[in-house]
C-alpha cells in the first residue's frame, strides 16, 4: 500500500459510522493493490455486475459491480480471487449466467459454483466488519435448501482459514484488515452468517 494513500485508518476513525463502508474506498484500496500488477481495476456500474478484460474501449481488466453497492464490488471481486488466468482473458470469466428462476437442477449447480467465492466473499466481509450474507438468489425460482448452501460455504471458509486463501483473496483481506482495523481471521468468524434467498440488493452475479 503507498505511503501517500489519501485513505487512512486514522481518516476512517474519524468517519460517521455510516460511512465506514463506502465503495469508493473498496475501489481505491483494490486499485492500489492489483491495478499495476495484475492490470485490474474495480468500476462501480450502472446496471448488472460484468468482469470486462481489457480491450479497444479499456487498458485495463474491469470488475464492474452493480450501482455502487458495497456487497456487490465484494462478491465481484471473490470470483476474481479465484478465476486462472486464462479465464480472466474472457468477458465474465467465460461462464454463462442462468438468472432467478432457476429449477432444481440449475440451482444444484448454481450453487455449487457459488460455495468458493462466498466463502471468500464472508472473508472479506469480516474484514471489513460487516455482517455476511449467504446467498441462494433464486427468489422466484426452485425452493433452495438454503441451510445445506449455509453449511457449504462456511466449511469452505473454514477450509480456506486452516489452508490459505488463494493468493489474491489473502492479499485483499490483508489491505481490507489493515484499512478497517479489524483483526487476524479465526474460526468462530465463519459461524451464523444472516440467510438470505436473494442477492437483489446486492446486485451480484
Amino acid at each position: 500500500m503507498r505511503a501517500d494513500m489519501n485513505l487512512t485508518a486514522h481518516t476512517l476513525k474519524q468517519q460517521n459510522i455510516d460511512d465506514r463502508h463506502r465503495y469508493q474506498d473498496l475501489c481505491l484500496l483494490f486499485d492500489q493493490t492489483f491495478a499495476q500488477n495484475e492490470n485490474t481495476r474495480l468500476i462501480k456500474g450502472n446496471g448488472e455486475p460484468v468482469y470486462l478484460p481489457a480491450g479497444n474501449k479499456h487498458d485495463h481488466h474491469q470488475i464492474v459491480f452493480a450501482h455502487g453497492y458495497f456487497a456487490s464490488a465484494l462478491h465481484e471481486v471473490s470470483h476474481w480471487c479465484i478465476a486462472g488466468k486464462q479465464r480472466r482473458l474472457l468477458e465474465d470469466y467465460g461462464y454463462w449466467y442462468c438468472p432467478d428462476g432457476r429449477n432444481n437442477q440449475q440451482q444444484e449447480e448454481f450453487e455449487q459454483v457459488e460455495i468458493k467465492p462466498q466463502a471468500i466473499e464472508w472473508a472479506f466481509s469480516v474484514a471489513v466488519q460487516k455482517p455476511f450474507r449467504v446467498s441462494s438468489d433464486n427468489l422466484h425460482g426452485a425452493q433452495a435448501d438454503t441451510l445445506a448452501f449455509h453449511a457449504k460455504v462456511q466449511q469452505q471458509a473454514l477450509n480456506y482459514l486452516q489452508q490459505g486463501f488463494p493468493l489474491r483473496a489473502q492479499q485483499f483481506i490483508r489491505v481490507l484488515q489493515d484499512f478497517y482495523l479489524s483483526p487476524p481471521l479465526c474460526p468462530k468468524d465463519f459461524s451464523s452468517p444472516e440467510l438470505t434467498p436473494s442477492r437483489e440488493s446486492n446486485g451480484t452475479i
